[in-house]
């Protein structure tokens, strides 16, 4: 579709005083799936978690799509 766009998002989360999954960072842009891959692979490495997803957009007529999950990795919270 003319117009139509795919972005691709990266976080990271860390574990509360309370064991709850926060935020460990604002949410990082990619510039395609294989980078934000290996990043979240290194993420998880040093945080509880991480988690690659990629949203369709069609900013044209208003709409965007639902999050589609790429890669995940140990434990996660809400991302969108």
């Amino acid at each position: 579709m003319p117009g139509a766009f795919k972005s691709i998002f990266v976080l990271a989360f860390d574990l509360d005083e309370r064991g709850q999954t926060v935020p460990a960072f604002a949410v990082r842009e990619a510039q395609d799936e294989t980078t934000a891959i290996d990043e979240a692979r290194k993420l998880g490495d040093r945080h509880a978690g991480a988690v690659v997803w990629k949203r369709e957009a069609s900013p044209a007529v208003g709409e965007e799509g639902e999050p589609v999950i790429i890669f995940q990795t140990g434990t996660i919270g809400d991302f969108n």
